[in-house]
């Protein structure tokens, strides 16, 4: 009859193995997560319908959105003016001020169908638009 030895290094390494599992699952769970937090938010920028708007002189080009509803989307407002002026609309909770020569981005969404208005903070009485989301 045979006798088996088990080693020192043996004994620890078998003790070890639950660890090593939890290691690899954590390893796993981590990475799962770096891909859907790192990953997913880019692929979905990416197909992100995208609106250009210009503010110059206390006006927006163009000063109406139509939107799909249901969706997000951006809204890239550029300021052609020699002054600043602030995207602002109390039904969208959105303000966003921009430089003269500078672009911003403004992300809304989802919209559920209806009109939502925005105005130019700088240019109250002027400066006015609306997104129509259907």
């Amino acid at each position: 009859m045979r006798h088996c030895r088990t080693s020192q290094a043996d004994t620890l390494l078998n003790k070890l193995a639950p660890a090593r599992v939890a290691i690899l699952g954590l390893s796993l769970l981590g990475a799962a997560a770096w891909l859907t937090l790192g990953l997913m938010p880019v692929a979905v920028a990416a197909d992100m319908p995208v609106y250009n708007l210009i503010t110059k002189d206390g006006h927006f080009t163009p000063d109406t959105f139509e939107v799909p509803a249901g969706i997000k989307f951006k809204i890239v407002m550029k300021n052609d003016g020699s002054g600043p002026e602030e995207f602002e609309s109390s039904d969208l909770h959105r303000e966003k001020v921009a430089t003269p020569g500078q672009s911003v981005d403004i992300l809304l969404g989802p919209l559920k169908a209806g009109t939502y208005g925005f105005y130019g903070e700088f240019h109250p009485e002027t400066a006015k638009g609306k997104i129509v989301a259907k």
